[in-house]
């Protein structure tokens, strides 16, 4: 196993040695300069990220699933995407979903000693029937977690498309991935604290995998969330302006259609453009895979 004191995520940053002597004003500006890297890092990756992107949607287009395996604030990370799909895209909670070291508990208390069993990484994958259809993303600021190493292998084992994310360069988990993503955000303000510049990362990585699939699966129509779910006011006025915008109908006309289909935005959108009622919207979607505007061009060509 590498030695931790090696990886350049544990190294520490020159311009901070003098950390607790600094004012709380240069504190922050330095916290706000270091952050600014992380979008160029992420940058120089984004070849991995479109190869990862690419098969995401192989997986969504054919039954598969998307899954974030993590432990600590890596893991935590991929909770915080996965369960915003739902909401957001109006997916299945069993569509993306995160993998968490220690399971739902770890999310708000460390379990300690969770992340450095392999087997149990292996274990939990196993447990949600892994299979050939799926996405297996291990996260590890270090490169080095057991559990995120034991659930990769485990998930190649079964014929998932493995990707790793880390912070480091050449990292174990590299090595266990068929899509290797090595972020190198170096080290951080405060030494080893990866919940900083690798955890930012590693958000920025998730938003742009997960985000990109759903485009490219039919949930969003321009750059609207045509999918979501409409669950509380401030969604459903959220839908209303969606509607509004992209069919330049007033608001009581639009939320009269919405009522209609239980808001279901691509739905009303579909029934305002194309001129037909709910159920040939429907049928009009379907035949499109999702997309409104497919739905809405085969409308005119029949």
């Amino acid at each position: 196993m590498e030695k931790l004191s090696l990886l350049t995520t544990e190294g520490s940053n020159p311009k901070t040695s003098r950390l607790d002597e600094m004012s709380i004003k240069d504190i922050l500006k330095t916290m706000n300069d270091e952050d600014q890297t992380v979008a160029l890092a992420v940058r120089k990756v984004i070849p991995q990220i479109e190869k990862t992107v690419e098969k995401v949607v192989e997986a969504f287009n054919s039954g598969g699933r998307l899954l974030y395996v993590g432990a600590g604030t890596s893991g935590r990370v991929g909770v915080m995407d996965a369960v915003e799909c739902p909401p957001t895209f109006g997916t299945s909670p069993d569509l993306v979903k995160a993998v968490l070291a220690g399971g739902k508990g770890a999310m708000y208390e460390a379990i300690e000693g969770a992340e450095d069993d392999e087997t149990l990484g292996a274990k939990d994958l196993e447990n949600l029937q892994i299979n050939g259809r799926d996405v297996i993303i291990g996260i590890a600021a270090s490169g080095r977690t057991p559990y995120v190493k034991g659930a990769l292998v485990y998930a190649k084992s079964r014929g998932a498309t493995t990707v790793s994310i880390s912070n480091n360069e050449n990292s174990l988990i590299s090595n266990c991935a068929d899509i290797p993503i090595e972020v190198i955000t170096g080290p951080e303000i405060l030494t080893g604290s990866t919940r900083l510049r690798a955890a930012t990362s590693h958000k920025m990585v998730l938003n742009m995998i997960s985000t990109t699939a759903m485009v490219k699966t039919g949930k969003v129509y321009q750059n609207l969330m045509v999918d979501l779910n409409a669950s509380n006011f401030k969604l459903r006025e959220r839908a209303k302006k969606m509607v509004c915008t992209i069919t330049e109908m007033d608001e009581d006309k639009a939320e009269s259609v919405l009522k209609q289909t239980g808001y279901n935005v691509k739905l009303a959108i579909v029934m305002i453009l194309a001129e037909v009622d709910k159920e040939k919207a429907q049928t009009l979607i379907e035949s499109a895979d999702g997309f409104v505007g497919k739905a809405v061009t085969l409308a005119s060509i029949k």
